[in-house]
């Protein structure tokens, strides 16, 4: 459930209030362990949402650094570079399993 939660702090443009919203969420989900919660307990799920919501914002706003912000593009690449090779490393392994 979490892997969709990225380091949001020090790149450009900023995170925006859906990306906070959506790392909120994905935190939420994963510490209720409801990836859509009940009826009864929608209210206090929404609730929890907003208040990390509140929180990791904060957060952001009060962080300072003088390291250059990064480019996010450049961050997604990297990402995309090391999902490559960990897929090739569990095809890899997956084809010597089966010729065993």
């Amino acid at each position: 459930m979490c892997r969709n939660i990225r380091p949001l702090f020090n790149f450009e443009p900023p995170a925006s209030s859906d990306e906070v919203r959506a790392a909120s969420l994905q935190f939420v989900r994963k510490v209720s362990g409801f990836p859509k919660p009940s009826q009864a307990n929608q209210v206090a799920f929404d609730r929890a949402v907003d208040e990390v919501s509140m929180a990791v914002q904060g957060l952001l706003d009060s962080l300072v650094t003088a390291a250059p912000a990064r480019d996010r593009e450049v961050e997604a690449e990297k990402g995309r570079a090391r999902a490559r090779r960990r897929y090739e490393q569990q095809s890899g392994a997956l084809r010597q399993a089966r010729e065993s």
